[in-house]
C-alpha cells in the first residue's frame, strides 16, 4: 500500500510519477556505465571490432594479451579508474623483457580506454598514450636492449650462394629462394596461403595478423618469385603455398634453417668454406639474415631511398611517408627495387667469372 502514497506525494509536490520513475531508471544507467569495468569494456570493445578484422585470430590475441598483461592490474576495476600508475603496473614488467609484447599491450589498452570515452565511460586524457605521455616515463622499445644481429650472408656472396641453392631439391630450398627475393620473414613465407597471391597482378599480400606490424603489407612478386610460385602450383597441396610433411600444415619454422644447415656441412665437407657472416664472428647464416643482406645491397649498391627499402622489409616509417605508400605510388617503385634485386640475386657468381678467366689463360 505504500505505492499510493509515494504517488500522491509526488503529485501533491507537482511531480508526474511517469516523469520520476524514467528519471530514476536513467540515473541507474548512468551508475551502471560509471562502474562498467575495463574487462567489460574490452570484451565490448572486440565484439564491436570483430567483423572488421580479417579472421578469429586476431581477436583471440588481443583477448589473450589483455587477459594476460592488463586484466591482472585492472581488469575488475572501474574502467574509469585506470590511471597512469595501472598502465605502469602493466607495462613495465614487460617492457624491458618482451618489448613488442609490450607495445601491442600498451597501444590496445589505449583503444580500449578511447572507446570507453567515447561511449561515456570514463572523461581525461588517455593514460595509456604515448607520444607525450608515456615517452615521458618509458624508455623507447627500440632502445630498452642491445640489437640482436642475425648472422647474415655479404651480399656480394648472394649470387654464389643461390646459385648453390637452386641446386638443391625440396619445398625447403624453393621457400628459402622465395624469401630472399621477397626480404620476407621466415614466418611471412610459411604461413603464406594460395589466396594471399595474384599472379595477375603479380603480387602477395600479407594479411595484417600474420604481420609483426599488424597491418597488411603488399609485396610486389619479381620474375623468378612468380616462377617458384608456378613451381608450386605442381605440387599444391592444400591452402599453404609451401607445404610441409602433415596434410594441411605448411612447412615447419625449422625446415629453412635445416636446409642451411645441411648446406654448409656438404661444403665443409667438400672443403669449400662454409655460408658465413664475417661481421659476426663467422658465424653460420641463418634464414632471417638475408633480410640484411637485402638492406646493405640496397645502401651500397643503388639509389633507392632508405625509406623505400624500410617498406619493402615491412618496417615502420614516418607518417607522410605512410600516407604516400598507402596511396599507391610508392608500390610501383617498390617494385623496381624488388626487380632490380632479382636481376642482382640472378646474376653469374664473380667467383665463377675468376675461374673463367683462370681457364681462359
Amino acid at each position: 500500500m505504500s505505492a499510493p502514497v509515494i504517488t500522491g506525494s509526488l503529485r501533491t509536490r507537482g511531480i508526474d510519477p511517469i516523469e520520476a520513475r524514467a528519471a530514476g531508471e536513467a540515473e541507474k544507467r548512468v551508475v551502471a556505465a560509471k562502474t562498467m569495468t575495463f574487462d567489460q569494456c574490452a570484451e565490448a570493445y572486440i565484439k564491436a571490432h570483430r567483423a572488421g578484422w580479417r579472421n578469429a585470430k586476431h581477436a583471440a590475441q588481443w583477448t589473450a594479451t589483455l587477459a594476460t598483461y592488463a586484466s591482472p592490474v585492472f581488469g575488475k576495476l572501474p574502467v574509469h579508474a585506470v590511471d597512469t600508475g595501472l598502465v605502469l603496473k602493466a607495462l613495465e614488467p614487460i617492457w624491458t623483457t618482451k618489448p613488442e609484447t609490450a607495445g601491442r599491450v600498451r597501444g590496445r589498452i589505449e583503444l580500449v580506454l578511447d572507446w570507453a570515452a567515447v561511449r561515456g565511460h570514463r572523461k581525461g586524457e588517455n593514460p595509456a598514450r604515448w607520444r607525450g605521455h608515456l615517452d615521458k616515463l618509458l624508455p623507447a622499445r627500440s632502445k630498452v636492449r642491445k640489437v640482436e644481429h642475425h648472422p647474415a650472408l655479404p651480399f656480394g656472396e648472394l649470387p654464389g650462394f643461390l646459385e648453390s641453392l637452386r641446386g638443391q631439391e625440396g619445398i625447403a630450398a624453393l621457400a628459402l629462394e622465395f624469401t630472399i627475393l621477397t626480404a620476407a620473414r621466415t614466418g611471412e613465407t610459411i604461413g603464406a596461403q594460395w589466396d594471399e597471391i595474384s599472379e595477375r597482378e603479380k603480387l602477395w599480400i600479407i594479411p595484417a595478423e600474420r604481420m609483426k606490424a599488424e597491418r597488411d603489407h603488399r609485396v610486389p612478386l619479381s620474375r623468378r618469385a612468380l616462377a617458384i610460385i608456378a613451381e608450386m602450383k605442381k605440387v599444391r597441396d592444400g591452402e599453404f603455398l609451401f607445404p610441409g610433411g602433415k596434410s594441411g600444415k605448411p612447412l615447419t619454422n625449422m625446415a629453412m634453417l635445416a636446409l642451411l644447415d645441411r648446406i654448409n656441412e656438404r661444403r665443409a665437407a667438400t672443403g669449400q668454406p662454409r655460408w658465413t657472416d664475417p661481421k659476426n664472428g663467422n658465424k653460420d647464416v641463418v634464414p632471417h639474415g638475408f633480410r640484411s643482406s637485402f638492406r646493405d645491397w640496397a645502401a651500397e649498391r643503388t639509389s633507392f631511398p632508405n625509406e623505400m627499402v624500410e617498406m619493402a622489409l615491412a618496417h615502420a616509417v614516418g607518417d607522410k611517408v605512410e600516407a604516400a605508400y598507402r596511396r599507391g605510388d610508392l608500390f610501383e617503385k617498390r617494385r623496381r627495387l624488388m626487380d632490380e634485386w632479382a636481376r642482382y640475386c640472378a646474376r653469374v657468381p664473380a667467383a665463377a667469372n675468376v675461374v673463367e678467366l683462370g681457364r681462359a689463360r
